[in-house]
């Protein structure tokens, strides 16, 4: 990184992290004006009956809610729409989402549409939106997207099969509320994936063109986080202090990128989602090793020192061969937590890559990757991650 750069880091959420800490909820909703709340949540934590604990701390506190929950893994444009007429029918004033990505992009998606015009397509990119919206709180109740910190919403559009995402400071939300404790039922496959979400989101910005000194010591931290703990957390889905240290990974990570943007996992993970309907987390978990070994020559010091946070002896190897131990204690951590399947599991066959790599190209992400790939080149990584 040039010492001269120029670089900007702002967070305008405020984060309330402990165990125990979502029992302040109503308290936080008064303190952001909100006398009637829309919570957020998919069919997955209706069920799990958290949505139903928030509204038992809400009603003791005599604030009304509504509830929306029709919510998909991959949130969709009409689901945003949806969870803003039942905001605007009950006269909700505050919104609160709860769950992983989908239910924190759709609650913030939600929030910003009550405090501005159009429809939510009209703000899709980044910087297009023109107000802050209504006051969001964000409960996590998994580790991986960091959600609750960031300025993106990845909303689908099932129609012509992409994946949209409207990036603003407006977007963030005004709290991010992280109990560990409502971690602990989170299923081991689940763990799993949203662990490897959060790794790729600290390792892509640490390496990255973008990354500046605030983002590189939040995403070194999460990556010592994730190295100690991720193991533990899917194995353990009880042990508290794993939970308690994937959580705090998870936010800084996206703490982290933020403000650098990230790479061509993230980069190719869109289309394939959008396409193929694979997790987020799981196609970045598919992708990282791959992206990481196209990626050495680009900044081999860093990956050198990535390895190194896993654990690997790299004393007496030269810079290259370190590095080159950081893909391989990414791919043994992606196994040891149980993700073993290919693109190829999924349907991505020879003939679907002109198209991935084509859409890819177009993300910001690529601009910032550390070397900066051609279509053949993302073909190619596709291709690794095929088999």
């Amino acid at each position: 990184m040039l010492l001269n750069r120029v670089f900007r880091y702002e967070l305008p959420t405020a984060i309330e992290f402990g165990n125990g800490s979502v029992h302040q909820l109503a308290d936080h909703v008064q303190r952001l004006g909100g006398s009637r709340a829309l919570i957020v949540g998919d069919p997955g934590v209706v069920k799990a009956g958290l949505v139903d604990r928030l509204c038992a701390i809400l009603n003791k506190a005599s604030i009304p809610c509504e509830v929306f929950s029709n919510i998909q893994s991959d949130p969709d444009i009409e689901s945003v729409d949806q969870g803003l007429e039942a905001a605007k029918s009950a006269g909700c004033d505050v919104v609160v989402g709860i769950g992983g990505g989908s239910s924190l992009d759709t609650a913030k998606a939600i929030g910003l549409m009550l405090g501005n015009a159009g429809h939510i397509l009209d703000y899709v990119g980044i910087g297009k939106v023109p107000h802050k919206g209504a006051p969001v709180i964000a409960v996590p109740t998994t580790a991986g997207t960091g959600s609750e910190v960031t300025i993106w919403s990845v909303m689908s559009d099932r129609k012509n099969k992409v994946k949209l995402s409207v990036g603003s400071p407006y977007n963030c939300p005004d709290l991010a509320l992280c109990d560990p404790e409502l971690t602990l039922s989170l299923p081991p496959q689940v763990t799993a994936a949203t662990g490897m979400d959060a790794l790729t989101h600290a390792l892509e910005s640490y390496v990255n063109k973008a990354t500046q000194p605030i983002s590189e010591g939040l995403a070194l931290h999460a990556m010592k986080l994730i190295a100690r703990s991720l193991r533990l957390a899917v194995v353990q889905g009880e042990n508290l202090q794993a939970r308690h240290d994937m959580l705090m990974a998870s936010l800084i990570a996206a703490m982290a990128f933020n403000s650098t943007r990230l790479g061509l996992a993230h980069a190719l993970g869109l289309p394939l989602g959008a396409h193929f309907h694979i997790p987020h987390g799981t196609v970045n978990a598919i992708l990282l090793p791959e992206v990481m070994q196209f990626n050495l020559i680009g900044n081999t010091a860093k990956f050198a020192e990535i390895a190194a946070i896993f654990g690997e002896r790299t004393e007496q190897l030269s810079q290259r061969d370190a590095a080159e131990r950081a893909v391989d204690a990414v791919r043994q951590l992606k196994e040891d937590v149980g993700i073993t399947q290919t693109l190829s599991d999924f349907g991505v066959q020879e003939e679907h890559l002109g198209f991935l790599a084509e859409e890819a190209m177009l993300s910001g992400n690529v601009p910032v990757n550390p070397r900066k790939p051609t279509l053949e080149d993302l073909k190619h990584i596709c291709r690794a991650a095929m088999s």
